[in-house]
């Protein structure tokens, strides 16, 4: 029986991949084969010995201890792309709301006096309604920095809308540039993107190279007036070098699903609470998307959509698989079959794949291998775990 470890609320459907015959799922269980979980901050917990893999039901893993987990051999995946129409959906919201008073002209409404004779209201509601004009979105430039999930479809939605796109990502897969419109024009740098956007939106991840990537010295290149949106992560965004540029009317708006202190009560800036993916759909396509990657790891050691694992993916041909990580320096993979070997063990197939510093192999043989054996396999430097599936 295995067990599955959660902390939050995980939508009931993506439970419901564990079937109960298999396994275990509770929140209270403390040696857990894995745990799964949306906004628990892991830096805060001990994280048990016996986790072997650590599934986040949404895309960013900055709560999940990702460094110290690949040297423990712990598999770290997030769902990349199940709350993405969530979160394109809330940039369609924050585009609108930042070209016309849509927000001013509602509270305006809401605060009309009720006991206003109707024959009044009308004629204020006309004198009145020309401080909340704006503009249209049709014709202006949407800037996309990150053409990942997220990002392409924002980018197709604003070419929907009648936008002109222009797009920068220096890590563009060649996925996400299949899902990308022709029609998005390729920008060489930041810099390029904002210099010729009137609206810009984030959608990049929380890394060392795109912490303050919107800084003071990146802003120089905006163009006047530039709208700025966050919806991807609070640490992108440098808010002191934001409130300059706002204070300058280089930015007219900035929008962001990330408040902090020193924006909040600012006329010109929209804050949300952080609910991209708080819709029913997203949350129920995260834990489907986490439940399913953590069921073919613990049950054929298959890997997808990790962040710290390679990708590995291989049909079972032998009822008898054994998986191992390693640290990725060589002679290790060859220690290994040298063993099997010496044993008279016969591999049918095998899977090597590498990443950073992690190695991950998986290996389909002939027979059952012993109990000593794959203590021999333990024993071999630098590796860090082996299973038997």
């Amino acid at each position: 029986m295995k067990k599955i470890k959660t902390y939050n609320t995980i939508a009931t459907i993506g439970l419901e991949k564990f079937s109960r015959d298999h396994y275990e799922v509770a929140s209270e269980i403390i040696r857990p084969d894995a745990i799964m979980l949306r906004s628990q901050n892991l830096y805060d917990e001990v994280i048990p010995e016996s986790t072997l893999a650590i599934a986040r039901a949404g895309a960013g893993t900055n709560n999940v201890p990702v460094e110290e987990c690949s040297k423990k051999g712990i598999v770290v995946f997030n769902t990349p792309g199940a709350n993405a129409n969530a979160v394109k959906e809330l940039v369609l919201s924050a585009l609108l709301l930042s070209s016309r008073g849509i927000r001013e002209g509602i509270e305006f409404a809401q605060n009309i006096a009720s006991d206003m004779p109707a024959s009044d209201l009308s004629k204020y509601i006309e004198a009145e309604k020309k401080r909340f004009k704006g503009c249209e979105i049709a014709g202006k430039t949407l800037g996309v920095m990150g053409l990942g999930a997220i990002g392409s479809m924002v980018a197709n939605m604003a070419l929907a809308l009648g936008m002109k796109v222009v797009g920068y990502d220096p890590a563009l897969s060649v996925e996400a540039a299949w899902r990308l419109s022709s029609k998005v024009e390729k920008m060489e740098n930041l810099s390029s993107l904002l210099s010729q956007s009137d609206f810009v939106s984030l959608h990049v991840p929380a890394i060392v190279a795109t912490h303050h990537l919107i800084n003071k010295e990146s802003l120089a290149s905006a163009k006047q007036g530039l709208c700025l949106l966050n919806f991807a992560r609070e640490e992108i965004v440098n808010t002191d070098a934001v409130i300059v540029a706002l204070n300058s009317g280089l930015l007219s708006r900035y929008v962001t699903d990330f408040p902090t202190t020193n924006l909040l009560g600012r006329k010109d800036v929209i804050l949300m609470p952080h609910i991209g993916a708080s819709t029913r759909e997203a949350e129920e396509n995260c834990a489907v998307m986490a439940g399913e990657q953590l069921v073919a790891f613990l049950e054929n050691g298959e890997i997808s959509n990790s962040v710290n694992f390679p990708t590995a993916k291989m049909q079972r041909t032998t009822g008898y698989r054994i998986t191992f990580c390693n640290e990725n320096v060589s002679g290790v993979l060859g220690n290994v079959l040298s063993i099997l070997a010496t044993e008279k063990i016969n591999v049918i197939v095998m899977l090597n794949n590498s990443r950073e510093n992690v190695a991950y192999n998986i290996l389909d043989l002939e027979q059952e291998p012993s109990v000593a054996l794959i203590d021999k396999l333990r024993q071999v430097d630098n590796v860090i775990n082996v299973r038997v599936l």
